[in-house]
């Protein structure tokens, strides 16, 4: 198979470089992606969504709904009620159903799923911590505030 080089018509300059930079944080986020999934699953026989749906529940002590939980990791309910589920079972999460509200249900971690987490969490930022050391303190703060501003534009674009 031979790489085809598209020629981009009536594009400007910073519409190419843009589009560049788009791919090129789609290879670096797959790629980093990738590497964490397989360091869950060979570490602590975890996946991604897993690890994902603990994290948002330790950002939130007091517990999440879950649909809160579902727009907070932008994915469907369906998504997430399988992995609470498998959660729920290996008593890293309990669910419990708030006064007078039997259709919804808060999720909330366990001191075991605390635990859990906190173990998992450290390793994982000694990870990325790795895998990003080529780019420097100053360079890494410099692209946090760039891709802010990605978000922060659609925001009040939305608005």
């Amino acid at each position: 198979m031979v790489a085809r080089k598209i020629e981009l018509k009536q594009v400007g300059d910073p519409a190419k470089t843009r589009l560049r930079l788009w791919i090129r944080l789609l290879r670096a986020s797959r790629f980093v992606e990738a590497e964490v999934r397989e360091r869950l699953r060979c570490e602590f026989d975890v996946t991604l969504p897993r690890f994902d749906v603990m994290a948002a529940l330790y950002r939130h002590p007091a517990g999440m709904k879950m649909s809160g939980l579902s727009r907070f990791l932008m994915v469907s309910n369906g998504n997430v009620t399988g992995i609470v589920d498998r959660l729920v079972k290996d008593g890293l999460v309990i669910r419990s159903q708030p006064d007078g509200d039997r259709r919804s249900w808060t999720i909330k971690l366990t001191n075991s799923g605390i635990s859990a987490f906190e173990t998992m969490a450290n390793v994982h930022q000694v990870w990325i911590n790795d895998l990003f050391k080529e780019i420097s303190l100053e360079d890494a703060k410099m692209a946090e505030a760039i891709l802010d501003t990605v978000v922060v534009g659609r925001q009040v674009r939305d608005d």
